[in-house]
């Protein structure tokens, strides 16, 4: 691929979920060039609903959410790319080459927002949002005294379904044919707690006409709960849910991490600074693939504190004493530091925002009354 065909930025910021489009928020408006390359999907987009976060109502889905983020990315002079980047590698100059779509896109600064993947169990699933639920954090409320399911059989299932009685009174952990994994110690706290554990799997369900989750169906009887009447079916083998919490697991997406050198903790997030920093200079991480909460509002933070800090590296002004001495003070040819695209877009955004000129009242003519 010639030069010409590369496609030059200050930011590149891989993928577009709220913690990468924040970032590109921030380094937009701060007047860097920037660009986010988004291969779709995530734990975000999956969103029947968005909880937790401030001035933004239930109502709203997580699709409707990010749009909402790429079109003010977009208002202010940044750029969105649908693709998946393959590639990242650091250029002789210091800058990074990013491949996606066929495509070299340049950047001085990359800030990976990547995520993770949850690991689905084996269906049979009620939808994602209606009864198949990943944050416990953000979904809990919804299941305030309603029975609710755990699936797993490691330590976590466990912790969750601990936690969930916080919530509700009717709680199972759902093993589905698998033997227990977790710890003497977890199941001695486990057995302190009133908490069903359904050894049988799975053998179908029940739904609404909403396509919400009603019950499940066991291949063997699991009996009544003492606490519930949860038990449908005569032999015992259905029990009411209203929705519950996979935990399997989680696969992060440390690819592109690992190929241009970034150091990753033992579980698989990639270490970075309070600002985003990963052990590879200009190169950021942020949101669901390093160490931390789970959470919208967190990634979104984390987003903000990486995009200051870039454009704190990027920045023209004020330049240092040791470069002022070497190169003289700034030329008034130099200012604004910000790049042309950028200023455009400023100037079409403000425009569209002006109040609109009132009209002139007419002069009166004469032989008008007053």
């Amino acid at each position: 691929m010639s030069d010409t065909d590369e496609r030059e930025y200050e930011v590149i910021v891989v993928g577009g979920g709220p913690a990468g489009l924040q970032t590109a928020l921030y380094t937009t408006r701060l007047g860097h060039d920037t660009v986010v390359i988004d291969r779709g999907g995530g734990r975000a987009a999956m969103m029947l609903d968005t909880h937790n976060v401030v001035g933004v109502t239930e109502d709203v889905s997580g699709n409707e959410f990010l749009e909402t983020g790429r079109e003010q990315i977009r208002s202010y002079g940044g750029e969105y790319v649908r693709g998946a980047v393959t590639d990242v590698d650091r250029r002789a100059d210091g800058r990074f080459d990013v491949a996606a779509n066929d495509e070299t896109f340049v950047a001085d600064r990359v800030v990976l927002a990547v995520g993770f993947t949850d690991v689905r169990p084996d269906p049979p699933l009620p939808r994602t949002g209606k009864g198949l639920h990943y944050c416990l954090h953000c979904d809990a409320y919804m299941f305030i005294d309603r029975p609710v399911y755990v699936m797993g059989h490691g330590d976590s299932a466990a912790f969750v379904a601990m936690i969930m009685l916080n919530f509700t009174d009717e709680v199972d952990i759902l093993l589905r044919g698998e033997d227990p994994q977790w710890s003497d110690e977890t199941d001695e706290r486990l057995r302190a707690h009133p908490i069903d554990v359904v050894e049988s799997e799975i053998s179908g369900m029940r739904k609404s006409d909403d396509g919400w989750l009603e019950a499940f169906e066991f291949e063997d009887a699991v009996g009544p709960r003492p606490t519930s009447s949860r038990t449908e079916s005569g032999d015992g083998s259905v029990r009411q849910y209203r929705g519950g919490f996979p935990m399997y697991g989680s696969e992060y997406n440390s690819g592109l991490a690992e190929k241009v050198g970034a150091d990753l903790n033992d579980d698989g997030t990639v270490a970075v600074d309070d600002h985003g920093r990963t052990s590879v200079d200009g190169v950021f991480a942020v949101g669901d693939f390093t160490p931390g909460h789970n959470q919208v509002p967190v990634a979104m933070g984390e987003g903000a504190k990486a995009g200051l800090a870039v454009h704190m590296e990027l920045r023209e002004f004020p330049r240092s004493l040791d470069d002022i001495e070497e190169n003289g003070p700034v030329s008034p040819d130099e200012i604004p530091g910000l790049g042309g695209r950028i200023r455009e877009a400023a100037a079409e955004f403000e425009e569209a925002r002006a109040p609109p000129i009132p009209e002139t009242a007419a002069e009166p003519t004469a032989g008008d009354d007053d």
